[in-house]
């Protein structure tokens, strides 16, 4: 049972918890989530089941980790957790105008410096920033660079306005919308943040927990869900092996090869096998199957 369940994880669930219950189904203890999504946040959550999990580090590091979300933001008051689970901390009477959103957008796109939320899973001397926010300390977060591709605002309803946003991992909803309260001179929280798209996977194929689960307890076959093992890794190229060279990579030997230097997904046929790198002629194994 090994393989990725591209997984639409409902808003209220932790990242863990729902590919714990994935992997559950499987009964696999090995699992990993590609990326993470807040508690509060829905969507696009792909869960590596058994060997898949050696492919997690591979996936979250190609070279097209583009993420897409649609959010929502509410504004008048920020919170300590700047969504709606949190506490209200702030307020204001100014409410900006779609114009005025609009015409802040600009700001940011591109690289630009963003400081991520308290409650965020950003290490501080070895801890998690929620972690010491839930004791009540408030961490210091230094600025770090994001990158964004696009934002647009789809529309505004009163004092509540929605948007989507590509960026590249890293990249914090709240803390933008945090910041472009800011830049329009109020205050604002998010209300409903949903990933679409997250390392070349879409909600086209994903698949609610609560669908998965009532299938398994009906007594069907939910192995036809997994997609492949090397799912998510299409942009690294393709090296054939045959003979006495499959058992060679498979046993950590290396194998002389007629490709150029870098990084290759290894197949023996259709069969994927792992990942190497060539150097100088040479396939070394990083991860094999």
């Amino acid at each position: 049972m090994d393989g990725i369940i591209i997984l639409d994880k409902d808003s209220g669930l932790f990242s863990r918890t729902a590919g714990y219950r994935v992997a559950k189904m499987f009964r696999e203890k090995k699992f990993g989530h590609i990326g993470t999504l807040d508690p509060m946040a829905s969507g696009v959550l792909p869960v590596a089941i058994g060997a898949a999990t050696k492919m997690v580090p591979f996936i979250e590091e190609r070279a097209d980790r583009v993420k897409e979300y649609l959010f929502a933001i509410k504004f008048g008051i920020e919170t300590d957790t700047l969504d709606v689970t949190g506490r209200e901390i702030k307020r204001t009477d100014v409410i900006p105008t779609a114009d005025v959103v609009q015409a802040n957008l600009s700001k940011f796109i591109g690289k630009i410096s963003q400081i991520p939320p308290i409650y965020s899973a950003v290490h501080i001397d070895g801890r998690r920033a929620y972690e010491l926010a839930r004791q009540g300390e408030i961490p210091e977060l230094s600025p770090r660079t994001v990158e964004v591709f696009s934002l647009e605002l789809l529309d505004a309803i009163d004092d509540v306005f929605n948007f989507r946003m590509s960026c590249a991992p890293g990249t914090y909803v709240r803390s933008i919308a945090r910041d472009l309260a800011y830049a329009c001179n109020s205050l604002a929280t998010v209300t409903m943040i949903r990933r679409t798209q997250t390392s070349g996977f879409t909600l086209k194929n994903a698949l609610a927990l609560d669908f998965l689960e009532k299938l398994f307890n009906n007594g069907t076959d939910v192995s036809k869900y997994l997609a492949p093992i090397d799912s998510g890794l299409g942009d690294i190229p393709v090296l054939d092996l045959n003979g006495k060279s499959v058992d060679l990579y498979k046993n950590g030997g290396f194998v002389g090869v007629a490709s150029g230097d870098g990084m290759y997904r290894v197949y023996s046929g259709k069969t994927f096998i792992g990942i190497g790198t060539v150097t100088s002629g040479v396939l070394r194994p990083k991860r094999t199957i």
